[in-house]
């Protein structure tokens, strides 16, 4: 009886044994997979790290804003503007073909080169345009603030040579040019021109609205508005000193082709003194200076 209870009792811990092995075993395959799940997850995550440093790699690589700029600058050369940014070279200055009188070129200003700013009958300036204007030499005419300073250098060694350079008209608005120009329309098509015909007549004396110096500020016409002021001792002085000034004659005689607009010896246009000088010393007008012509 004794041995029959001891085999049982034998067979029971060797049954036990088996399952705490079994138990065992399978615990062992569970946390195995587990981690295993686990590893290939943070392999899995460092993978999407790297791909995140290489994407971010990539955007550094990228054209910078400057680059991007210069990318759309030249694929905007390839396509017509309405407006243009006068730059600092001669011949860059007009980036697009001149307009029309009927459909003008509107421009902005560079302001680091604004002495070089081109408004004529196809350039012009917006109808909002507004100059710092000061008054100069005493007188009820006024300029650009930038180009009163150099007026009155000017002015003074002329009165010290004997001359006087009286401020006759300097700065107009754009209504006043609107109707000087307007008016100017309206007597030429009182003498038989189309209404046509008659606006490019007159824009040879009077610019239209937005395209006259008058409108920058940046020109002046000294002593008088007559053909006769070439015989003066004041004509005869700034063709020798205005350049040292930085003003030029606007509208030679021999030019009327080029500027489109008739002689003027009175009127007299700030555009600094270097390129004052440079034209001065080849003959151009500022449309040929600036390979606008």
């Amino acid at each position: 009886m004794n041995l029959t209870k001891d085999k049982n009792a034998r067979n029971f811990l060797f049954l036990m044994l088996s399952l705490v092995v079994v138990f065992v075993s399978v615990v062992c395959i569970v946390i195995n997979n587990r981690n295993n799940k686990i590893i290939s997850g943070a392999t899995i995550g460092e993978t999407d790290k790297v791909q995140e440093e290489n994407i971010t790699e990539e955007v550094t690589e990228l054209p910078s804003k400057n680059q991007s700029e210069n990318v759309t600058e030249k694929k905007e050369d390839k396509k017509p503007e309405t407006t243009i940014t006068p730059e600092t070279t001669k011949q860059q200055v007009t980036a697009v073909a001149a307009g029309t009188i009927e459909n003008p070129t509107l421009i902005t200003i560079d302001e680091k080169n604004w002495h070089l700013t081109l408004v004529n009958s196809g350039y012009r300036i917006p109808e909002d345009y507004k100059p710092d204007l000061v008054y100069v030499c005493g007188s009820s005419e006024t300029l650009d603030k930038k180009v009163a300073e150099h007026y009155e250098k000017m002015f003074d060694a002329a009165s010290k040579d004997g001359v006087y350079l009286t401020p006759c008209s300097g700065y107009r608005d754009y209504e006043l040019q609107k109707r000087n120009y307007n008016n100017k329309i309206s007597y030429y098509e009182s003498l038989g021109y189309s209404n046509k015909d008659a606006a490019v007549k007159a824009a040879t004396i009077i610019m239209p609205p937005g395209s006259s110096e008058h409108n920058l500020g940046y020109a002046m016409d000294i002593v008088c508005v007559d053909e006769w002021f070439e015989d003066t001792d004041e004509f005869q002085w700034l063709m020798t000193n205005a350049a040292d000034y930085g003003f030029i004659l606007r509208y030679p005689k021999d030019k009327q082709d080029i500027t489109k607009v008739t002689y003027e010896p009175w009127h007299w246009r700030y555009v600094g003194v270097e390129a004052a000088k440079e034209m001065k010393a080849s003959g151009q007008v500022l449309e040929e200076y600036l390979g606008a012509n």
